[in-house]
């Protein structure tokens, strides 16, 4: 459809400025905007410029040794004069212009209705979308730059064709170091990197899907079409512009970030994955999207992404790029900087997987990575308490900032260099070190790559320090220990861990779960001070110690029948606070009834079952319980983990008392179309042979005939005959009798 010939709603810019809903009413800060933009219109184009560039690198100095001062309190003069070089040889921002009004209120309009997404049909969107390309065509810098309309601009990416993606990259091109430095362009840039990603892979698979051929945004104003370049060229031209500004970007408020979402998409490491997300949005970033519009590559950022040797040839260059010319000094600046101790973590990383894949490889290659920039001559250097490595690994620590470097080194860096970080450093003060709010951490990561000697010394260490680990709350080290001790097989430690843990609690494992979940207030005045210094912290202690429940129900021999023993000593009402709660509590029950039974304790899950039964109903409508009366359903009714069938109907029952309440909550009806209800009521014998197929093949009632035979096949079975076949078979029977 041609967007000349569409509706005159859409056709015009001006269209918008008195539709039949009128926009909200301007308020006072708004007024006072357009009077300043007035106000800089007027004045003349050179003093304009002048005072813009004094202005911003005046902010820019003044944000920064703000920031820098509230976190990095004190370093010494050498730290200072390099952090003065961080930020004092930054390219100068360009200023791209206002819309005028008129413009500002089109787009302003446009950004409402498609984040509405209330369009008659998916071709007058289409149009719409048309006409709003052609009106911000040329004007991509100043959308990108303003602060109410770069959200239009965000949300025209993620609408936007390949063509159109390469068309911002076009508009963008020559002025991205002055986009991502910008406040509100920078997003803009990082929404662009992202969804062209995927672009890049389908490109090397030579499937990328052709768009529209009307589409007016393929041609230039002569008509003749544009030369087009691949995503891949487009990447590497924009890394061209960054090339020697590395430095700078590094720890600069913006441009950091940007750079970050780069290097991601460079890697071909999944955008979706939850440790890329927490690396690249902010806890501030406002999450702009368009309702109704579909991922054309879901399944390509969920994934490891094939990229080009181009790309990786570039990450290369651009961790030396970005170190280079950095002595020891300014890399432990780096590593305790705010804003760059993020981005040296990604480059550390990827310098880790690209330039020491194997031991071997490390041996062979030249010391001038950024691993050996971080720990000159290491492994050797590293027994050396005087050494530069030495050095950096005791400033780290116990750094805030610093320590989540050394979480990073020492989760990726290759084995010599752990083994001898974990024996130089982490073995003899492992057990001093879970007791700090810092240092456990990197000790955490020590803990998951130990083997298992290492693992059995550092729990024999940490073992008389576990009642303080309790009263500090530090149940992630012992969640983490019982996972690894699991994971190694060293099945003494699990029970020592458990005595340790039960004696901290009380000596009674029947108040393991209480207190750990924090189901009952304490009556110490100890825990009452703890709790009064740290409140913030009080829904973040109660989640840890539902994680360890959960662990120890994963972990076989004393753990799980401690937590089991302690789950049926709880009374009904904790039980129904423990499963509507919060998600991690509730997953604790969750956890349970998927677990095996502990030996001695064979009626575990029908003892469970029939305390929460009466409760079912209830359980239903929670937002968190819901999910354990789901959970109810797949338990089997014979074999080691199950409950008796009579407890489902029982259950099932209680809730076709509460069908209209259930109806009403989007749990309720979760709740009532899993366990089938309606199926219940109107067909109870089929119901119960739905029921009973939890103790077998569930899936087979769901099969098709001639897939039901192909099953009977592999079980070896001779396939049931169709009908009229049998009818055939059963006649000649009677014949031949």
């Amino acid at each position: 459809m041609n967007p000349s010939s569409s509706p005159a709603k859409y056709t015009s810019p001006y269209n918008l400025q008195r539709p039949v809903t009128m926009p909200k009413p301007r308020t006072k800060r708004q007024a006072i905007r357009d009077e300043r933009k007035k106000k800089r219109r007027e004045t003349h184009e050179e003093n304009h410029q002048a005072n813009e560039e004094e202005r911003s690198s005046k902010r820019r100095r003044v944000q920064d040794e703000e920031q820098d001062g509230e976190q990095q309190p004190g370093f010494d003069d050498a730290a200072n004069e390099q952090e003065q070089s961080f930020r004092g040889n930054g390219p100068e921002v360009e200023f791209f212009g206002m819309l005028a009004d008129e413009e500002q209120e089109y787009f302003r309009r446009a950004d409402e209705l498609l984040e509405l997404n209330q369009f008659p049909s998916s071709e007058e969107r289409d149009v719409f979308l048309q006409n709003v390309y052609k009106e911000a065509k040329g004007k991509e810098l100043k959308l990108a730059s303003s602060q109410s309309l770069s959200r239009l601009m965000e949300r025209l990416i993620i609408l936007s064709n390949t063509r159109q993606k390469k068309q911002i990259f076009n508009a963008f091109a020559s002025h991205f170091l002055s986009l991502v430095q910008h406040r509100f362009a920078s997003h803009c840039c990082e929404k662009l990197f992202l969804e062209s990603a995927p672009v890049v892979t389908q490109e090397l698979g030579g499937i990328v899907p052709e768009p529209k051929v009307d589409d007016e945004m393929d041609t230039e104003e002569d008509g003749e079409p544009m030369p087009e370049n691949t995503m891949e060229d487009l990447f590497l031209m924009t890394l061209d512009e960054f090339e020697q500004h590395m430095g700078f970007l590094l720890t600069d408020r913006f441009g950091s970030h940007t750079l970050r979402v780069l290097l991601v998409v460079l890697s071909g490491r999944p955008l979706d994955d939850a440790a890329t997300k927490s690396m690249l949005k902010s806890k501030k970033k406002e999450y702009i999207s368009v309702q109704g519009a579909t991922a054309t590559a879901d399944e390509l950022t969920h994934q490891l992404r094939a990229v080009p040797e181009s790309f990786t040839l570039a990450t290369k260059k651009i961790i030396q790029d970005a170190v280079s010319g950095m002595d020891f000094t300014a890399l432990r600046v780096l590593a305790k900087h705010p804003t760059g101790n993020p981005l040296l973590q990604l480059l550390l990383e990827l310098d880790i997987s690209l330039s020491h894949k194997s031991d071997k490889e490390s041996a062979a290659s030249t010391k001038d990575t950024l691993l050996y920039r971080l720990l000159p001559d290491a492994p050797q250097s590293l027994s050396d308490e005087s050494s530069q490595a030495a050095e950096f690994i005791n400033s780290m620590v116990y750094d805030q900032i610093g320590s989540r470097l050394l979480e990073t080194l020492l989760t990726n860096c290759p084995g010599k260099i752990f083994k001898a970080l974990s024996r130089n450093f982490f073995g003899e003060r492992i057990a001093t070190y879970v007791r700090n709010d810092i240092a456990s951490y990197p000790a955490l990561r020590v803990l998951n790559r130990a083997s298992k000697d290492d693992l059995v010394e550092a729990v024999k260490k940490i073992i008389p320090a576990v009642p303080l680990l309790v009263t500090k709350a530090r149940y992630n080290v012992l969640k983490t220990l019982f996972e690894r001790c699991e994971a190694r097989g060293a099945y003494e430690e699990k029970s020592a861990l458990t005595r340790a843990l039960t004696d901290a609690l009380g000596s009674d494992p029947k108040n393991v779960v209480p207190k750990l979940c924090h189901l009952v207030e304490e009556e110490s005045a100890d825990d009452k001070t703890f709790q009064q210094d740290a409140p913030q912290n009080k829904t973040a202690v109660v989640n840890h110690g539902c994680q360890l429940v959960s662990a120890m129900l994963k972990t076989s021999g004393n753990p799980t029948k401690v937590a089991q023993k302690s789950l049926l000593a709880t009374p009904p009402d904790l039980l129904v606070k423990l499963a509507t709660t919060s998600m991690a509590s509730m997953t604790v029950l969750t956890t349970a009834l998927a677990s095996p039974a502990a030996p001695q304790n064979e009626f575990f899950h029908k003892a469970l079952v029939g305390a929460l039964a009466p409760h079912a109903a209830e359980l239903a409508q929670s937002q968190f319980g819901h999910n354990v009366v789901l959970a109810i359903i797949e338990v089997p009714s014979r074999g080691d983990r199950s409950i008796p069938f009579h407890v489902k109907q029982t259950i099932i029952g209680a809730l076709a008392e509460h069908e209209r309440a259930l109806r009403d909550s989007w749990m309720g009806r979760s709740v009532w179309r899993t366990w089938k209800g309606d199926m219940w009521k109107t067909r109870r014998s089929d119901w119960v042979k739905w029921a009973k197929e939890v103790d077998g093949p569930a899936e087979e009632t769901k099969l098709k005939p001639w897939e039901r035979r192909k099953l009977d096949q592999q079980r070896g079975l001779q396939p049931r005959p169709a009908a009229p076949v049998r009818e055939q078979v059963q006649a000649e029977e009677q014949h031949g009798e």
